[in-house]
């Protein structure tokens, strides 16, 4: 009975280290992936800015 529990817990502790490892290496690519995007954001709204028309755009009626 002893060993039941010690393997169960070592089973336990095998799968949370699994899931953690997965979900931090998860965590960590969305964040890469944020900030590359962001990056490629700000520099194509700068682009743009940079290279837009002098004059304003107006609605139309």
């Amino acid at each position: 009975m002893f060993w039941k529990i010690v393997g169960a817990l070592i089973v336990a502790w095998v799968a949370f280290m699994v899931i953690g490892s997965v979900v931090g290496f998860l965590l960590k690519a969305v964040l890469w992936i944020a900030i590359i995007g962001g990056a490629v954001f700000l520099g194509t709204a700068a682009y743009g800015a940079i290279k837009g028309r002098n004059t304003p755009k107006q609605l139309r009626r």
